[in-house]
């Protein structure tokens, strides 16, 4: 039985991770900063880390902040892997990484830097943006009567559990370096998206599209962080409205 660390094992992608794991009858091992026996900040490193590790076949770094510290963390982690002789890290990325100068993005395109050069087995996966991600940010921006989103962007959400599921086949397998991308089965506008979310939550908002500046949004607008080619998700976002809100309609444009 192979034993295998989950960073990050209690958030919503790590907590699915885990789960597809011990189905697949792996030992796991739940690391994040309030989960005892191994409550640990990576970012901070020290003999906790150390414990965690001790034994441990294989790392699924799902452990990440768009408030920042992700190298460190990472940094810490690929020592305390080495100190241990894991042999496979895993890493979840974002796709678009390379392409979107946006702040986070950078800073996971600096991690997966860091675990390419670790000297341990690794895989790094690519993902899209999760369902529930756009939700939330949905969430926030339809409470006012008119809802502003970025012009001319689109997007191509991904249900959670499925992003799961790859990463489980992989920890399971030998290192494979980086794997193809895994995006959504739909690329659909913001707005399209925005106005599925209105119907399935009820509500009534005009829908305003904005031009923005910058690079990041530049980025954004030219599909960056999108992977038509690699379509391979199943669960549409409408789908997945349908399960959290008990609608569903359509509500495309």
């Amino acid at each position: 039985m192979t034993t295998i660390l989950v960073t990050g094992g209690t958030g919503t992608l790590g907590r699915l991770v885990g789960e597809r794991l011990r189905t697949d009858g792996h030992g796991v091992r739940v690391l994040s900063r309030h989960a005892e026996p191994y409550a640990v900040d990576l970012r901070e490193g020290g003999s906790g880390l150390d414990a965690a590790l001790d034994g441990v076949d294989t790392v699924v770094h799902c452990a990440s902040s768009p408030r920042g510290g992700d190298e460190r963390a990472a940094a810490n982690l690929i020592a305390a892997a080495r100190r241990a002789g894991v042999g496979h890290l895993v890493y979840i990325s974002i796709v678009g990484v390379d392409r979107v100068p946006l702040g986070y993005y950078r800073s996971k395109l600096a991690v997966e830097r860091l675990v390419e050069e670790s000297g341990l087995g690794w895989t790094v996966l690519r993902a899209t943006q999760f369902h529930d991600l756009v939700a939330r940010a949905l969430q926030g921006l339809t409470r006012a009567p008119v809802v502003f989103l970025p012009a001319h962007v689109s997007d191509q959400p991904v249900e959670v559990a499925e992003v799961a599921d790859r990463l489980a086949e992989l920890a399971g397998g030998a290192p494979a370096g980086r794997v193809a991308d895994l995006g959504g089965p739909e690329v659909r506008t913001f707005a399209s998206l925005a106005r599925a979310y209105l119907s399935a939550t009820g509500r009534r908002r005009a829908v305003v599209e904005v031009p923005l500046a910058g690079k990041a949004y530049r980025g954004f607008r030219s599909g960056g962080h999108l992977a038509p080619q690699r379509a391979v998700g199943k669960e549409t976002f409408e789908e997945y409205l349908a399960v959290r809100y008990g609608g569903g309609a359509d509500g495309r444009r």
